[in-house]
């Protein structure tokens, strides 16, 4: 069995009031999991990579969760930065970017699971780009 989970990340202004979310699917796309944050000030491609970040924290934290829900964790992304930096396709080279993806690897190697990771068009992950929506909506009242 698998869990899906579908990342974003977006900021209103670049860099401006930013926000990541992350949602976990079943096998059907049945919705398991929603989680969104606001980050402050950021750029698009930082709230991106603070998508996965946080997703891979919190299943650092929920381990028996992933257990009871499948061995592996298929992340669609709509970043083709973060999904080709992230497996190596493309080097990073901005000393923010390599902060995140140093904070990513180590996260990864922590995982008790596999993790693939590939990238999908906007209209493929409107699931995560509505939640990072609404978190900046509410931030901005």
């Amino acid at each position: 069995m698998k869990l899906n989970a579908y990342i974003d990340g977006g900021s209103r202004g670049n860099p401006g009031p930013s926000a990541a979310a992350f949602v976990l699917t079943d096998e059907d796309d049945n919705v398991l999991i929603e989680q969104g944050y606001f980050l402050g000030e950021r750029t698009n491609n930082e709230a991106e990579y603070m998508a996965l970040i946080e997703l891979l924290r919190w299943l650092g934290k929920h381990k028996d969760f992933h257990k009871t829900k499948g061995d592996s964790v298929h992340v669609r992304c709509d970043s083709l930065l973060l999904v080709n930096q992230v497996t190596g396709t493309w080097k990073v080279k901005e000393p923010r970017m390599k902060e995140l993806h140093a904070q990513v690897t180590e996260l990864k190697k922590k995982q008790p699971f596999k993790l693939f990771i590939r990238h999908v068009t906007r209209d493929k992950n409107t699931l995560s780009d509505r939640l990072v929506n609404e978190v900046l909506d509410k931030a901005a009242v």
